[in-house]
């Protein structure tokens, strides 16, 4: 007996549900929300952009295999909705994307790299790795889940989630690897790390620049002296909050959205490449991340705005260089101004010869000053002798009015324009560096086309020499009626003479 065809229909529809159900199920489900023991993937070639290999409960956020400039990989932790990193494995070195490298669990979650021998590991002996709602991957043993083994809380990159706790054991790093978050006794502050870090140098000798500083104001709760560190949370009602002894914060920095945050949205703080400390929260309605805090909003009173010996006017917020004779270029004003050993003296040390020239400036002090120790010197040319009898110093800031000297024992960034001439600055150059200079970029694209116009002329003459030399009697009667046909002789000879000149 046959099937009525609206029957017929109604069961196609049914099996096209069924099979879309299936396979939406199938898609949700093939992403794991925990690893055991055993557990081994590898990057594929089909993955363009990010590759899960765990999620959360929610579906809110994703561990898995970032690809970057296409050879490239990192094991981040991603916010699933906008794709954006909140947490990365190694954020100094990224292993290869290839079907060699492998990410397993044996205990240790670990990211294994046979072309680049890179190891990153947890180091543990856990039975599972999970994926939490708040974005914290933890190594967990079955029978003592509420105390993890390792978690990425632990283990900050340049970003703190909502109810992620910050504490003095802790360091945000900015993805340039320039500058730095920590926390003081009383205070959160933000840093300026001296490139010799980035050199392998030890920890004893990295310096570190302090150019901002949040002081907790304790106004619901004290600072303790003895009672222990504190520490820094972002906190769900739209705050940054450092905590000490209580629940009560010693300290709040408010968020734009303060106690306007919905349950769907999602705040973090990150530590942007500027140097500047911002916060966002998720729209989910907008599908969007909305800046919603600045720990810097001048932007002059960034470390670095206008880069090597740059000038920044505060209130303009426009960049110049400290020489004056130099245009001023997005990077900075002098290339290769700096050195591997930090230092400005000759080879025979502070005795031999200057490997440095000397540039002085008006109306100039330095950035951050209140946060600097500053000399009281007689005269310029005395707080000047601080900084050329010493190897480490790069310049010296003198006030004609207080007589405060500043000495900078650090290769010079971006000083600040004053309209007080008092205000006087000497810094040393290294020999060699050269200027960013607009004007030299001009003439070199001049120089280019005018050989391009040579090379041109050029290859017309040779075409036309060998048109005249295949047909000599079309070239005899060039000048027949036509638009050129009253060029003179002396205009001829000097095409001549321009050609026998090449």
């Amino acid at each position: 007996m046959s099937t009525p065809h609206h029957l017929r229909f109604t069961n196609i529809i049914l099996l096209l549900f069924l099979s879309a159900t299936l396979t939406s199920l199938a898609t949700t489900t093939s992403i794991p929300q925990e690893l055991l023991k055993g557990f081994s993937t590898v990057p594929l070639s089909t993955s363009t952009s990010f590759q899960p290999v765990l999620t959360d409960r929610t579906g809110n956020f994703s561990l898995g295999f970032l690809r970057q400039n296409q050879n490239d990989l990192q094991l981040v932790v991603v916010h699933t909705p906008s794709s954006e990193p909140l947490w990365v494995a190694n954020p100094t070195q990224s292993a290869s994307w290839a079907d060699t490298t492998r990410l397993f669990f044996n205990g240790s979650l670990v990211l294994w790299d046979s072309q680049r021998s890179i190891t990153w590991s947890t180091n543990t002996d856990g039975d599972r790795v999970v994926l939490l709602n708040t974005s914290n991957l933890q190594i967990q043993n079955k029978a003592t889940t509420k105390t993890p083994l390792w978690e990425s809380f632990n283990f900050p990159t340049n970003t703190l989630v909502q109810d992620q706790n910050f504490t003095t054991n802790m360091t945000l790093v900015s993805p340039n690897r320039l500058y730095s978050l920590r926390l003081g006794d009383n205070f959160m502050g933000l840093y300026e790390i001296n490139s010799e870090e980035e050199q392998g140098r030890s920890l004893s000798k990295r310096l570190f620049l302090l150019y901002w500083k949040h002081t907790a104001l304790q106004a619901k709760a004290r600072v303790v002296t003895g009672a222990g560190p504190i520490s820094a949370r972002v906190s769900t009602e739209g705050y940054i909050g450092m905590y000490q002894t209580s629940s009560k914060p010693i300290d709040v920095q408010k968020f734009n959205s303060f106690q306007q945050t919905s349950s769907t949205s999602f705040l973090l703080v990150r530590l942007e490449s500027d140097g500047n400390l911002k916060g966002y929260y998720w729209d989910s309605t907008k599908s969007a991340w909305l800046l919603n805090y600045q720990a810097i909003t001048e932007t002059c009173e960034l470390p670095n705005p206008c880069g090597s010996y740059g000038l920044c006017t505060p209130g303009e917020s426009s960049c110049s260089c400290l020489d004056n004779q130099t245009r001023f270029e997005p990077g900075g004003c002098f290339n290769g101004s700096g050195g591997e050993d930090g230092e400005l003296c000759g080879v025979n040390g502070i005795g031999g010869e200057k490997n440095y020239m000397i540039l002085r400036r008006n109306g100039v002090e330095p950035p951050h000053k209140a946060l600097l120790e500053e000399v009281t010197t007689l005269s310029l040319e005395e707080c000047e002798g601080l900084c050329e009898k010493n190897c480490r110093c790069w310049g010296a800031l003198y006030n004609n009015q207080t007589g405060f000297c500043y000495v900078l024992d650090y290769q010079i960034g971006t000083m600040l324009g004053t309209g007080d001439e008092s205000k006087v600055g000497y810094f040393k150059v290294r020999k060699g560096a050269r200027k960013r200079n607009r004007v030299g970029v001009i003439i070199g694209i001049v120089v280019a086309v005018l050989v391009g116009v040579i090379v041109t002329g050029g290859v017309i003459c040779v075409m036309r020499w060998r048109k005249k030399k295949a047909n000599p009697k079309e070239e005899d009667n060039w000048a027949s009626p036509g638009p050129y046909k009253n060029l003179g002789s002396e205009s001829f000879s000097s095409i001549e003479m321009s050609g026998s000149a090449q």
